[in-house]
């Protein structure tokens, strides 16, 4: 490789203070610069502060009601009750305030760890960091698919091309190459986005071809795309399933709530006389009926559950994959990286002998000089700036066992890269051109799939036949197998080169073997998958062999069958689905046959994950229902197209997220369920006394007081509730099957009438003993606090007893229990609480009737699960 051509003093000139060192710069530059320039990011003008939130607030019709209810009653002269529902007016919007903006800062953290990762040196050391904490001066390493984090000048380039459509709207990528030697730099004014042969590379644009290290000019809003003044926010996703159908149900029960809520004041108006008493019937009916806690609840859900996937080191790109993990039915996942360690180590080298081939292994210690060329023309043949963990492999066992070093300029000083011929579906070897100094001669060095070198050596049927035999012997045990070869044709270099590689004469130098043991968690994941309905195929680059040895290690059952890309490609869909259907393990596939498959399966009606991490992936991480792009070693086009990407690069992290989101949708079903069920009672006992011609029982302070018990009951104790046992033996959920199914309604809408039932006959049967209104209103208020928390435990599981659920712990349960015992204690001692309550202090005789009367309707409730559950009931209206 030529030395690296001085570009220091002119880059000085451009930008002081900027380091030319190829270890790049050290951790405390770097944080220093980070202090001075700041963040490497656009400026956010989209983020939700606490004022816009305030008024987000205000705009929701509870918030109205209570507003005007406190009106009222200031007209009406009640100015302690006015000044209770200003008082909760308040505690809404502070309650609110602090939610959403936790809620906001869960969203940005996760906003911040998605953003693009950029490959750096930095004390000599390759590092991948976040983009946002990339610096002027740091040494970038890009590769095909990357996106650049920052404005930076190119130092080395190999055949760089760059998508610059984001800053020039013209989708034909251009060329990209660093300054030659006597070449003067041009100002980046100069030197405009979309010129072919420039040497600077801009923020936001991505590599779609070659390598290259640069050195970063600018950052942040001094970069091109922030001079120009163009932004990066996020257009406003589309509202998922999940929200459609919570919002249709919304504005159902707001519509109906309403109409009654009008009705109510006229019939009160009419029958009593009092029409401002009448307009507060009406709007107290109108608070009980509206379900403004079903949206609150889907956010908090989707956001913790987002935030619960960062914690296993998964990250969630979109809301609607946390709701499509759970009835996932079909896993495709790559091998390498993945099932594996992705540690790539050289294990075996086979050159050829006069006997037949020669091996050495890693444990054989020190390296016969038989095996130097292979192992050097293998270095040849990677890229100078080794990514892919096969090239790091051959030039770590080449600094440990060729004299001179393994990179390419200490075995060859002054030999310079001057043509590169790319891995293509045509021919799956990747092939560099050298020139040599000191004449014209070249050196050409190729590796790549055994059948494909083969094929470039044109080597006669019996050696062939020998090679093959013996990549498919190191196959069968696993181990992922290059052929290397060499040639030295003749002229001088920079003239015409052929159209492609096997114009040359080349010849095998022998096999290089690599390991790449399995990840010891892949096992019990892949067996829990299998007892959880969901199949895992294996869709892999590698040699058959390896992809069947990897395979039966990792209990995956191939059947003996292993399907090539070559034969997919001779395949109609037809023959596909069915090969799909039955099929496990599919190798030396292209990246662009895996859209073929995520299309084919979703045609046969299965929901798909789908891993990738190259630039061709992007189509079929976009395709799948749940694109799963790889952190560490994916690409940034892969994880911009993907939903999900996985920071360890680990099969397991996959099933633990299909675990959760499994878990996310059974708490947000039991959620649902338990907020329909306790608006039935509140409403039922506001409006009964208005068609009875009883004393009212609920007030808007009352309803204010549950409605504020309901928000954080169910977005905050049922999300934390732990996985039912039997969340990962069940199979996939239908995914086109509704949150607010028949069964769901139907159970929600029995929880409530039996709640209502027993608490509108203890208010009656209050009333016939001639108990005052406002002890028999404290009265039905606690046995329905008591009834709406025996709801919470009865909903928490689908099948423990209610014995089971109150042994099962849950810490935020018991705060929030804890919390509204001493609310709802206060409500009935204190005197000033109880007269704004219009409460009375109960006898305790009557006090244990109500208590008990709570738990009658709770454990009424539980004795219709059990018969809910039970077979006599058609399955359409079973319990949940």
């Amino acid at each position: 490789m030529a030395p690296r051509e001085p570009v220091a003093p002119t880059m000085a000139a451009m930008n002081p203070g900027v380091p030319a060192a190829d270890t790049g710069l050290t951790s405390a530059e770097a944080a220093q610069r980070l202090r001075d320039d700041g963040p490497n990011e656009l400026p956010q003008t989209r983020r939700r502060t606490l004022a816009r939130i305030a008024l987000e607030v205000a705009g929701e019709p509870m918030f109205q009601l209570l507003v005007a209810a406190a009106l009222i009653y200031l007209t009406l002269g009640d100015r302690g009750e006015a000044l209770m529902l200003a008082g909760f007016v308040a505690l809404i919007v502070a309650i609110t305030l602090v939610q959403e903006h936790r809620t906001e800062r869960v969203l940005e953290a996760l906003r911040d760890l998605t953003s693009p990762r950029a490959l750096v040196l930095r004390d000599g050391v390759q590092q991948r960091i976040a983009g946002r904490e990339v610096v002027r001066g740091d040494l970038l390493v890009l590769g095909d698919g990357d996106r650049v984090p920052a404005d930076a000048l190119l130092l080395t380039a190999h055949d760089l091309q760059a998508d610059e459509s984001l800053l020039t709207g013209e989708a034909v990528p251009v060329r990209k190459r660093p300054v030659g030697p006597g070449e003067h730099l041009p100002t980046q004014a100069a030197a405009r986005p979309g010129g072919d042969d420039q040497p600077f590379v801009y923020a936001g644009t991505v590599v779609v071809d070659g390598q290259a290290l640069a050195q970063v000019l600018a950052t942040g809003p001094r970069s091109e795309i922030g001079r120009i003044g163009k932004t990066l926010d996020a257009v406003e996703p589309p509202a998922t399933p999940l929200h459609r159908q919570t919002r249709r149900l919304v504005r159902v029960f707001s519509v109906l709530g309403l109409a009654l809520s009008v009705l109510a004041a006229l019939l009160y108006g009419a029958l009593r006389g009092d029409w401002l008493g009448g307009v507060l019937a009406g709007i107290t009916l109108a608070m009980s009926m509206l379900p403004q806690e079903f949206l609150l609840i889907l956010t908090v859900f989707m956001a913790m559950g987002a935030w619960r996937l960062s914690r296993q080191r998964v990250l969630a790109r979109r809301a609607a994959t946390i709701e499509a993990l759970g009835a996932a039915t079909v896993l495709c996942t790559d091998k390498t990286g993945t099932l594996t360690e992705n540690r790539m180590a050289v294990a075996e080298l086979l050159v050829p002998g006069a006997a037949g081939p020669q091996r050495w292994a890693a444990t054989d210690g020190a390296l016969p000089a038989a095996f130097h060329a292979l192992l050097d023309t293998a270095i040849l043949a990677s890229e100078v700036l080794p990514i892919d963990p096969m090239e790091r492999a051959c030039h770590a066992l080449g600094r440990q066992q060729l004299p001179g070093g393994a990179d390419s300029a200490g075995l060859h000083p002054g030999w310079t890269l001057v043509h590169e011929y790319g891995l293509s579906p045509a021919l799956l070897a990747m092939t560099h051109v050298w020139h040599r100094p000191g004449g014209a001669a070249l050196a050409v060095a190729t590796k790549g799939a055994p059948e494909a070198v083969a094929t470039l050596c044109r080597l006669g049927p019996a050696a062939a036949r020998q090679w093959l035999d013996a990549a498919q012997a190191l196959a069968d045990r696993g181990l992922r197998v290059l052929a290397v070869a060499r040639a030295q044709p003749a002229g001088p270099a920079g003239r015409d080169w052929p159209a492609a590689p096997q114009a040359f004469d080349f010849d095998l130098l022998g096999l290089l073997a690599l390991a790449d043991p399995l990840r010891l968690s892949v096992p019990a994941a892949i067996a829990e998958c299998r007892s959880a309905g969901i199949r895992v195929v294996m869709v892999t680059g590698d040699h058959p062999a390896t992809a069947r040895a990897i395979a039966a290690q990792a209990g995956l059952d191939a059947g003996g069958t292993v399907t090539t890309g070559t034969e997919l490609a001779t395949l109609d869909d037809a023959a596909l689905a069915e090969r799909l259907a039955r099929g496990t393990v599919f190798a030396r596939v292209l990246p662009e046959q895996k859209l073929r498959i995520v299309t084919l399966l979703k045609a046969r009606g299965e929901v798909v994950a789908m891993t990738g991490d190259g630039v061709n992936d992007a189509p079929s991480l976009k395709a799948a229902h749940i694109g799963i792009a790889m952190g560490g070693r994916g690409t940034d086009v892969a994880r911009e197209a993907a939903a999900l990407v996985l920071l360890d690069d680990d099969f397991s992290a996959i099933v633990g997220a299909v675990r959760l989101g499994r878990r996310i949708f059974d708490n947000l079903r039991k959620a649902m369920a338990f907020v329909l069920a306790v608006h039935v009672p509140i409403a039922g006992l506001s409006l009964l006394p208005l068609l009875a011609g009883w004393p009212l029982v609920f007030m808007p302070a009352h309803i204010a007081f549950l409605e504020l018990l309901i928000d954080p009951v169910c977005s905050i104790a049922f999300e934390a509730e732990d996985e039912e046992p039997d969340l990962m033996q069940r199979p996939p959920r239908d995914a086109r099957a509704p949150l607010f199914s028949a069964g769901l309604i139907g159970w929600s809408l029995l929880q409530g009438g039996l709640v209502l039932a027993a608490v509108a006959a203890l208010f009656v049967a209050l009333l016939q003993q001639a108990v005052p209104e406002d002890e028999a209103r404290a009265l039905a208020f606690l046995a329905l606090v008591c009834a709406n928390f025996g709801l919470i435990l009865v909903n928490r599981a689908f099948s423990a007893s209610l014995w089971a659920t109150l042994r099962r712990p849950n810490p935020v349960l018991q705060r929030i229990a804890a919390a509204t015992v001493v609310l709802l204690g206060a409500a009935l001692a204190v005197p000033p609480l109880r007269t704004l309550f219009h409460f009375a202090l109960p006898r305790p005789g009557l006090l244990l009737a109500a208590l008990a009367t709570g738990l009658a309707a709770t454990l009424a409730v539980d004795a219709a699960r059990r018969l809910g559950r039970s077979r006599a009931v058609p399955l359409r209206w079973r319990v949940p």
